[in-house]
This record gives structure tokens, C-alpha cells and sequence, in this order.
């Protein structure tokens, strides 16, 4: 449990964020319902912009997806600054495991070996 809590990844919530929850809508849920809008909108423009046929409507649809995509992060940034997301940290060597295991997977896998692959 100790060691969980070591790698919490966090910022403080502010001191008047309220401690219970009631029914009503705070900035906390407004802005996590954003977060979730944009979700959605990113992952409904990617298979919009992988399917549209005609270039212009692509390159339309590219601008919406990059800009959906700032705003994820930008709200991300946002519910992170103020403590309202949290993140778990890894162990360094667990997280060089999976990067050997992918690259191993890549190079048996792709035609082309680990060439495509930076690491």
C-alpha cells in the first residue's frame, strides 16, 4: 500500500473545493464532462478523417481532429493543475520491460524490422 502511494502523481486540490459532494453540478463535474466530450469528439473525427474520401473534407476534418485533440490536453492540463486527476507512476524497470518487449514484438512482426521503430 505504502509503495501505491509513492507513486501517486498529483497536485492538490484547492482548499475550497468542498469535501462532500451534493447533487449539484460543480466546476469539478463541468470541466470532467468537457474532458469527456472532447474524448468522444476525437475518437468519432479519427475514423471520420481515416474514411472521408474526398480531400478537402479530409483536410477539414484533419484541422477539427488536431484541434479536438489540443483541447483534450489543454483541459487535461487544467484537472491536473487542480488536483482533480490523478495519475500512477511506474517503475522504471517495468517500464523498460514493455519498451523491449514492444521493440522485440516490432522487429519479428513488421516487414520492415525495428527501422520504422524509434525508440
Amino acid at each position: 500500500m505504502q509503495q501505491q502511494q509513492q507513486n501517486i502523481i498529483k497536485n492538490p486540490k484547492s482548499p475550497n473545493e468542498l469535501q462532500v459532494k451534493g447533487p449539484n453540478l460543480n466546476n469539478r463535474d463541468r470541466v470532467n464532462d468537457l474532458l469527456a466530450t472532447e474524448k468522444y469528439l476525437t475518437d468519432n473525427l479519427n475514423v471520420f478523417a481515416r474514411e472521408a474520401s474526398h480531400r478537402s473534407l479530409h483536410n477539414d476534418v484533419m484541422r477539427a481532429l488536431i484541434e479536438t485533440h489540443q483541447n483534450t490536453r489543454d483541459i487535461f492540463n487544467l484537472m491536473f493543475q487542480k488536483g482533480w486527476y490523478t495519475l500512477e507512476g511506474e517503475e522504471p524497470q517495468k517500464i523498460a520491460d514493455t519498451h523491449q518487449k514492444f521493440q522485440s514484438y516490432a522487429g519479428s512482426q513488421f516487414p520492415y524490422g525495428q527501422g520504422g521503430m524509434t525508440s
